[in-house]
């Protein structure tokens, strides 16, 4: 089992690295299923492990010119200050009991679980339907929506902060229709972005958890190994149909966390 974890955690970056995002849909199942990490926890250590892992694929895209640093500030205004004050704020406030329904307890775990769950499945379909992007050049033409682009990074921020998820799923379609992206340039900044609000994020964890830190820094460091295998298979092999097939995975997944966390526990 410990071997498939470390596998695991090297397809973290993997598949950052091959399709720009992903990576953090699969690190709180890894951490819960596979390491035994405690829910609440493991959206902290996804936090560290997801920003450090895009923090080093966005150094590795901006040496290509592939990162707009100008928009990834601009958006991560909105997303890293709802990404920080949820986790110094509303997580230690949410209590670990908090409601019975009938014989069924929902914990603080168990809650976590179920909307990663929901999460993965909204990821899945949108990786799975693949809807074709319009060309950039015509998204180009027309005017920042400045409000929009705001809200979305504070929805991205929720989600980040409350489950430990970078988004990037929501991002490169967000900074192409939005911002009127090249793709590739999309995906390099959607990594810096998520870099922001996942080791600001994690910031504001600090203090409330105790941190197995040897632990955190040898996932990070596989993980980052790992996208830049993803960044050399990226050249190599059809992102599109692998887009999808992930998207399939990540389907099955959240179904099966869903029925595990409410018709299989004990």
């Amino acid at each position: 089992m410990e071997i498939i974890a470390y596998f695991a955690s090297a397809f973290i970056g993997i598949s950052l690295g091959l399709i720009g995002g992903g990576g953090s849909i699969l690190t709180v199942p890894v951490m819960v299923y596979l390491f035994g990490v405690n829910p609440l926890l493991a959206t902290s250590y996804s936090l560290f492990i997801v920003g450090t892992t895009s923090l080093v694929g966005a150094y590795n895209n901006f040496r290509k010119g592939l990162v707009n640093v100008k928009t990834a500030l601009l958006f991560g205004m909105s997303s890293i200050t709802t990404v920080f004050l949820i986790r110094k704020f509303v997580i230690p406030a949410i209590p670990q009991h908090l409601i019975n329904l009938g014989d069924f307890e929902v914990t603080e775990n168990i809650m976590t679980m179920v909307l990663f769950a929901i999460l993965m499945l909204a990821a899945s379909i949108a990786m799975i339907r693949d809807k074709k992007i319009i060309d950039p050049e015509i998204a180009a033409t027309k005017p920042v929506n400045l409000p929009k682009l705001l809200l979305y990074g504070i929805g991205i921020g929720i989600a980040t902060g409350l489950l430990g998820a970078g988004g990037g799923f929501l991002l490169i379609p967000t900074l192409v229709l939005l911002v009127g992206m090249p793709m590739k340039e999309a995906v390099g900044t959607s990594l810096l972005i998520i870099a922001l609000n996942s080791l600001i994020g994690f910031a504001g964890d600090l203090g409330h958890f105790q941190i197995d830190w040897f632990f955190l820094l040898k996932i990070s460091a596989i993980a980052s190994v790992g996208i830049f295998a993803g960044g050399y298979l990226n050249k190599r092999i059809n992102s599109n149909k692998l887009k999808k097939g992930f998207g399939w995975f990540v389907l099955i997944m959240g179904c099966y966390i869903l029925i595990k966390e409410i018709f299989l526990k004990n």
